[in-house]
Order: C-alpha cells, then structure tokens, then sequence
C-alpha cells in the first residue's frame, strides 16, 4: 500500500526530534560566537583600552553589543525551528571578522598593560 499523502515524514525525510547538519554545527558556532563576543563585552566595558582610541572602543562596543543581539536572535530562531533556519554566511564571516578584531586589541592591552 502506498504511504498517505498526509504522512508524518516530512517530505525532506528528517525526523522531528533530530538535529538536522545544520543545527548540528551552526548551534555551537553561535556558541562561540556569544561566548567571545561576551568576554569580549566584559573586558572592554571594565575601562579604557590601552592602544586604543576612546571613540574606536565606544564604536567596537556598540558594535560587539549589535553582533551580540543578532546571535542570540538566530541561535533562538535556530531552536524554535528545530534546524530549519540558517544564517547568511556573509554575515558569519562579518561576526568570524568582528572576533578576530576583538581577539587582536585584547592581545594588544594585554601587551601594553604589562
């Protein structure tokens, strides 16, 4: 007998309940993403950044604040569609871009506060 026309399976055969590839690595990407951009976050609102301007630190602020509201949006849309929604990778490669500048003035205080 033929399946219903109206089956459970999704017509793309994924199963509820399983992670699709794509949750399975975009879920701790944005993991990461929040993890550095946080401690990031929590260094550079502690003080002045030594080697850095006051106007370039107040505009990485704003802009680590801005990265932070749009991965935990997509990683929310991510869970309540169990999967099924991605992220722009023009925009991974703007927040990948944005840690490494992080990474870079952290390691430049660190030197300079030594």
């Amino acid at each position: 007998m033929p399946p219903a026309p109206f089956d459970d399976a999704p017509a793309d055969g994924i199963t509820s309940g399983e992670p699709t590839l794509l949750a399975q690595v975009l879920s701790p990407l944005l993991d990461d993403f929040q993890y550095w951009f946080q401690r990031s976050l929590t260094l550079f609102e502690e003080g002045p950044l030594l080697g850095t301007h006051a106007d370039d630190q107040a505009n990485l602020l704003a802009r680590l604040k801005e990265a932070m509201a749009e991965t935990q949006t997509a990683a929310s849309l991510l869970a309540i569609t169990e999967g099924q929604v991605g992220v722009d990778p023009a925009q991974v490669m703007t927040w990948h871009a944005l840690v490494a500048e992080c990474w870079m003035v952290a390691r430049r205080h660190r030197s300079l506060s030594r």
